[in-house]
């Protein structure tokens, strides 16, 4: 069997959440219940917003700071929203889990790893990503439930497919 967690990484951030978006969407036109966050970008390129796969809600996931600015853009409040509606659905019951990635506030066990601790203990098998500069600590998060593979189709059905 294969592990319950896919990472992927080895693309840019916007190849690799098309990449769940367009995974997510199929095994849910396959019949198979799939709860999960991704990355869309705004009209006009001006940012990204998290994307519920269930019912298509957007959370915004940064704030505008104004011209000159070098705090980090983050919004945490779109990020907790997202999070709790995301451990719900899990609880609820799902047969898969995608999560847009682990990154700067996951790693500080932040954002969204509430829904990726809700998601193991579940059982549930999880696509995600992992950003380059993050892993090291999602190695010590995740362990031997990970593993990597390239932002492949091909990769990501094989995966599925090893799940129970």
């Amino acid at each position: 069997m294969a592990t319950p967690i896919l990472a992927l990484k080895g693309a840019a951030n916007p190849t690799i959440q098309a990449l769940l978006l367009s995974s997510a969407r199929r095994w849910r036109q396959a019949g198979r219940s799939v709860v999960g966050v991704v990355e869309v970008p705004l009209p006009g390129g001006a940012g990204h917003r998290l994307e519920d796969l269930a019912t298509g809600a957007q959370y915004e996931i940064y704030q505008e700071l104004g011209p000159g600015s070098g705090a980090c853009r983050l919004c945490g409040s779109g990020i907790v929203a997202a999070c709790e509606t995301l451990c719900r659905q899990i609880a609820a019951g799902c047969d898969l889990v995608v999560i847009s990635k682990f990154g700067k506030l996951e790693s500080t066990r932040s954002g969204l790893i509430a829904a990726f601790a809700a998601a193991i203990e579940a059982e549930k098998p999880i696509l995600t990503a992992v950003a380059p500069s993050f892993m090291e600590t999602w190695q010590h998060f995740a362990g031997s439930l990970a593993s990597f593979a390239a932002p492949d189709e091909e990769a990501i059905e094989a995966w599925r497919s090893g799940q129970r």
